[in-house]
């Protein structure tokens, strides 16, 4: 199992092929132009849509043919391990990425005539279509894994079975030449919406999440959040939570955000006494809602934005609320644990001085200044503000290079070229991590595009059917149905999937109980859960790679993590039933200042009952007046409405009394160590 974790992280960090000679720079060299020709579309190519989206799904297919094998774990010698060697690539993956990489160009190599014969494939027409589906879905299954293309088979397979189905759920089947040329040929399917985002925005943050990383950024956020909470009780605990909401914001994904804080904050959690098994539950349950952190969230954010056809600070600012409340609850809970387990904090003496470390890294917040100010200020697209601050830090990186060598008294020239091959370097990185991302968008474009050929009805009837008409067994079902495709589908094709099926579920049915619900809030719902199936046994990868780390049981470490992020399972419950945590209607800096506070006493009040402890180990009876105030705070219009007190600010109160209330006794009567 410790291997499996093991594995896990390498998979993660480096890929499951470790190239060298001239194999490494064709494969460098594939990445870097990938970046180089994202870069030019965010800025200088003025390029047809399909265009840039057939040229970014051609060199994913390429990336990855060349850098995952055939076999990602050979266990013995034979005939399809050879075709799988670890140290380089076989002429067949050559040929295979080839190949693909024509399928996917072939759309706009052929762009006039594929126009002029719509739904009147040629039969090389058909042999393409056939041979970019096969490729794709092969593609998918090295990078990851065996769920997405299953999926997206069985999805293929029920839009020709749809005749012989049982008559409850028949519908019309299509035909070979519908299905390739809504699928393979047009904007409908592969190379739909999903893929466009990728293509277009969010390619360009992953980029710029690479580079901040590779110049430095990352190790800063870990250093500065140690520096300021080392000292105090749980105090690793406390830095790796409030480091891994930093590197979140820049990075969008869980494993990465669990590596990269992990390796410095769990081992300085094991050494101030939290069990391993704790001490990775606590990186991976704070990783996974990197994707909720603005200005950089997860993809699925960014496709967010397109299907609802709203600007993507509108994304961004219905997610802040969750994130700080999410956060909240985290900081709450390992400093709970810190007191049950007796831990102290690092001795300042051993810790970085705070102002040294953030004065040397200023600099890292300019690039991400750039960002914000282009989004929030200025309002221009994600691609332009994403362009400007990758170049900004560009600038940045060489300048830095230049000053060390400058410190150390080092040659210029060789500054200059540790600048440029250290942005090379990142150049390929953020390739590299797009790949997954890219061909996860294609193939969730199948299952949408068929979709759309008759089973989506059938679904939706079946899943409306299923709950009765109930807003709340609705809601479950899409949450389990999340949590299950969630441990074989990465969260960007898990939302897109969901998303697709049951979102226009939810608000319909709620407009059939006089529920209004938002679109924004049935998204948001589905991409929550979407993140939660990253922690969530017994596949939680984030859960692996951290245990690969602290050097505990992945499985245990994954329950572990699970429970520490139970308490904000009900968060998104309370999207569809309070939209003021989204920001839905909230207009005034004040408002959104109390939903936040008001929010944030809900989720420690809610950890609190699960922990058993505030300031020290709850009574009964202080748990049931916790909950009411949880129940007041989360749904303060309903409960102003059933107790007869005219508005919410009469529930806040009230549960701001009884939250008080259970504080005071348990801070007269405590017998524990003093909380901090």
């Amino acid at each position: 199992m410790l291997r499996r974790a093991e594995q896990a992280v390498a998979d993660e960090v480096s890929g499951p092929r470790h190239f060298s000679g001239w194999q490494l720079y064709l494969v460098l060299a594939i990445a870097t132009s990938w970046s180089l020709f994202q870069l030019a579309t965010g800025k200088v190519l003025v390029l047809n849509s399909s265009v840039v989206r057939s040229v970014h799904l051609a060199f994913a297919l390429a990336l990855a043919f060349v850098s995952f094998p055939l076999i990602r774990r050979p266990s013995s010698a034979g005939f399809l391990t050879r075709l799988a060697p670890r140290d380089r690539f076989h002429p067949l993956d050559l040929i295979l990425a080839a190949v693909a990489a024509f399928a996917a160009l072939y759309v706009v190599l052929d762009y006039d005539g594929l126009a002029a014969r719509i739904g009147h494939p040629l039969p090389r027409d058909r042999v393409v279509g056939i041979a970019l589906m096969l490729l794709l879905l092969e593609g998918g299954r090295r990078v990851l894994g065996l769920p997405l293309p299953t999926i997206a088979t069985v999805m293929s397979s029920l839009a020709f079975l749809g005749p012989y189905l049982p008559s409850a759920i028949a519908f019309r089947g299509v035909s070979l030449d519908r299905f390739l040329g809504q699928i393979t040929l047009s904007n409908e399917g592969i190379f739909g919406i999903p893929l466009g985002v990728s293509a277009n925005i969010v390619f360009l943050f992953v980029l710029f999440g690479a580079m901040l990383e590779r110049a430095g950024g990352g190790a800063w956020f870990i250093q500065l959040a140690t520096s300021l909470l080392g000292a105090f009780r749980g105090g690793p605990a406390k830095a790796c939570v409030v480091a891994s909401g930093l590197v979140g914001m820049v990075s969008g994904s869980s494993v990465a955000n669990a590596v990269t804080a992990g390796t410095l904050t769990i081992p300085l959690m094991k050494s101030i006494g939290y069990p391993p098994r704790k001490a990775g539950a606590i990186e991976t349950a704070s990783s996974v809602w990197g994707q909720l952190m603005p200005p950089i969230m997860g993809a699925a954010a960014f496709i967010m934005a397109e299907y609802l056809n709203v600007p993507y600070l509108t994304v961004v600012k219905s997610a802040i609320i969750p994130a700080i409340l999410v956060y909240a609850a985290m900081f709450f809970i390992v400093h709970v644990e810190a007191c049950k387990l007796g831990l102290k904090g690092i001795p300042r003496i051993e810790l970085p001085k705070f102002f040294p470390t953030l004065t040397s890294g200023l600099h890292y917040l300019i690039p991400i200044g750039v960002l914000v100010y282009k989004l929030v200020v200025l309002r221009h697209t994600p691609e332009s503000s994403a362009f400007l601050a990758i170049s900004t830090l560009a600038v940045l990186i060489v300048v830095q290079e230049l000053l060390r060598a400058v410190r150390k008294g080092a040659g210029r020239n060789a500054a200059l070229r540790n600048g440029i091959a250290l942005i090379g370097s990142s150049l390929a990185g953020g390739a590299r991590n797009m790949t997954g991302v890219a061909i996860a968008t294609a193939s969730a474009g199948i299952i949408i595009g068929v979709m759309t050929m008759g089973p989506g009805g059938m679904v939706n009837e079946a899943v409306e059917r299923l709950s009765g008409g109930s807003i709340m067994l609705l809601l479950l079902i899409t949450m389990l149905a999340s949590l299950v495709l969630g441990m074989g589908l990465p969260t960007t094709a898990n939302y897109i999937v969901m998303a697709s099926l049951t979102a226009p579920i939810i608000v319909s049915v709620g407009s059939n109980l006089g529920l209004e619900v938002p679109l924004i809030a049935a998204h948001m719902f589905v991409f929550y859960f979407g993140i939660c199936a990253d922690i969530t046994p017994p596949v939680a990868l984030a859960a692996f790679a951290s245990a690969g780390i602290a050097r505990s049981d992945p499985l245990k470490t994954g329950f572990q993590a699970f429970w520490y992020a139970l308490p904000t399972f009900v968060l998104p419950f309370m999207f569809i039933f309070n939209h003021d945590l989204l920001l839905v209607g909230v207009d005034h800096w004040w408002e959104a200042v109390v939903v936040a506070g008001t929010g944030m006493i809900a989720a420690i009040s809610l950890a609190s009952i699960l922990q058993g402890w505030l300031l020290t180990r709850l009574k009964w009876y202080e748990g049931a007046m916790l909950a009411i105030s949880v129940v007041l705070l989360y749904r303060p219009y309903l409960t102003s409405n059933v107790l007869g007190l005219g508005s919410k600010w009469g529930a806040y109160g009230i549960a701001i009394l009884l939250w008080g209330g259970v504080w005071f006794m348990q801070r007269v009567r405590r017998t524990g160590p003093k909380a901090t």
